[in-house]
């Protein structure tokens, strides 16, 4: 059925293993070892991920889980955030709102988590590499990605840490948040830690509202907010009361670079879930579930509340609703397994760029920083999402090692140059190198299932050389292959022949 060209570059053994051969020079500078480690079913050359080992993928392929409950335990917001955010705020609080650079927090939360779609994906993301890897090479929430979804600004500077003790934190609470000292140590006491209460914010927001007390409101109300989104943590009912800092000067919080913020805060929740030990998954999961629908339309229940071509400029996470599916993780790996890069968008927010025009400092390879936590943000490895032609990309950096990285992040072209000045722009939306698949094989693992144990079998590894360049030809294509699956037909039977031929006539555009 597929119409573009199909080539064999390496076999994995039902064992996963690759047969050792030499890769195609220029491949990598690290990917070639002597006798690598072995790892059934992951890497063979464990030069990249270092922390297999401890990675539940590697659990998984023996059929280990991380306990009675395959999923992950995952907490969303938005049903209280849809109680908690009022329809509209007192005209001082909106202008401080709006200026922060943060209103659009207030609407995207989805109501409910598919716990099950959320943790099939967080399987696949490895911290070294601060990205997910798929069937067909690595993919990532990008820095274009959160403001398209949730509107926020990227431009801005990194928050450095500062350490909160507990008798700060009832300080803060007097100074910022207008509450007496007694009402701030006990509620200090009731956390034991330097956090406050979600509720207890709403509370001194709704109290100061009343009183028209807005400074004191607003803050308590920005501090809710992000603690219910983009900086929830694994507690689900707190947040760290040193964030209250980011909102002591309400004129010049706008400042920071909250995309940024969100990113960083999910790449740490995302590589803490995706070692076996763990079984919780914080951060904002609204900014993840809603990546997935965007670029796998095939994967998951989706539901839509509008039309992309009809919206009037709302962030992208609002057009989806949440819709309870039917497939559990284990029934999501297999799924994921067995994707190809045409059941990708892989470029969805096109028809969103008169609301957010595409930043080139998207394609910064460098360290992001929130507070005291750093990832690696490396765009060179997920080039397809920008439109570029994907290359073997150099080894992720160490963030240990980085010393300024504001002063990176300021001077974002030179990374910029060197990532893109070593690709060309791509003629078909997933378009690869020669000799990127054979190195991504040999370092990574395109499958969490193995093959049927009592049927093994060489597992083929394809390259896709074609397939529809078109947008609407790509869609019309996975919309009826989404139809033949879910029906089990087959290119033989004569009741469905005139679809394969449309699938045919689309794939050839």
């Amino acid at each position: 059925m597929y119409t573009g060209t199909l080539k064999m570059v390496r076999r994995r053994g039902a064992d996963g293993r690759i047969p050792v051969r030499t890769l195609d020079r220029g491949a990598s500078s690290f990917a070639v070892a002597a006798e690598p480690t072995e790892y059934p079913g992951g890497p063979y050359d464990t030069s990249l991920l270092v922390k297999y080992e401890h990675h539940v993928a590697r659990h998984i392929w023996f059929g280990e889980e991380r306990g009675p409950k395959k999923e992950l335990k995952v907490a969303g917001h938005g049903l209280k955030l849809t109680s908690r955010v009022p329809l509209a705020l007192p005209p001082h609080m909106e202008s401080w709102v709006s200026r922060s650079g943060l209103a659009s927090l207030q609407r995207t939360s989805l109501n409910k988590i598919d716990t099950n779609l959320v943790s099939a994906f967080v399987e696949r993301w490895h911290l070294e590499t601060s990205s997910f890897h798929m069937p067909f090479g690595e993919m990532s929430i990008t820095l274009d990605d959160v403001p398209c979804l949730l509107h926020l600004p990227i431009r801005g500077i990194f928050w450095s840490p500062q350490d909160v003790t507990e008798e700060l934190v009832v300080e803060l609470a007097v100074d910022y948040l207008g509450v007496s000292q007694g009402q701030a140590q006990s509620h200090g006491r009731s956390c034991r830690g330097s956090y406050y209460k979600l509720e207890w914010l709403y509370d001194i927001f709704v109290h100061h509202r009343a009183a028209s007390s807005w400074a004191y409101a607003t803050r308590a109300y920005l501090l809710m907010l992000v603690g219910s989104t983009i900086f929830a943590n694994k507690t689900f009912t707190l947040v760290e009361a040193r964030y209250l800092l980011l909102f002591r000067d309400l004129d010049g919080c706008s400042g920071y670079s909250w995309g940024a913020a969100a990113l960083v805060t999910l790449y740490r929740y995302l590589g803490d879930a995706s070692m076996y030990s763990c079984k919780q998954f914080g951060g904002y999961p609204t900014l993840l579930q809603c990546w997935i629908h965007e670029y796998f339309p095939t994967v998951g229940k989706r539901g839509e509340n509008w039309n992309p071509a009809g919206n009037c400029g709302l962030p992208r996470a609002m057009r989806w609703s949440y819709r309870q599916g039917v497939l559990k993780v284990d029934d999501l790996r297999p799924i994921l397994d067995e994707l190809t890069p045409t059941d990708v968008i892989w470029r969805p927010f096109k028809d969103h760029r008169a609301w957010r025009v595409f930043d080139e400092i998207c394609l910064y390879r460098g360290c992001l920083k929130w507070g005291e936590t750093v990832v690696p943000y490396l765009s060179d490895r997920c080039l397809r999402q920008f439109g570029y032609r994907q290359y073997v990309p150099s080894p992720p950096l160490d963030c240990m090692m980085v010393t300024d990285i504001d002063v990176d992040w300021i001077s974002y072209h030179q990374s910029v140059f060197a990532v893109i000045g070593s690709s060309t722009v791509a003629t078909t939306p997933s378009e690869v190198e020669d000799g990127y698949l054979e190195w991504y094989y040999r370092v990574s693992h395109p499958r969490l299932v193995p093959p049927h144990r009592d049927a093994p079998r060489e597992v083929p590894v394809p390259v896709y050389d074609g397939g529809p360049s078109d947008p609407d030809w790509a869609r019309v294509s996975t919309l009826i292959r989404r139809y033949l699956r879910q029906v089990n037909a087959e290119e033989e039977d004569p009741q469905f022949s005139d679809l394969f031929e449309a699938l045919h006539i689309s794939r050839s555009h």
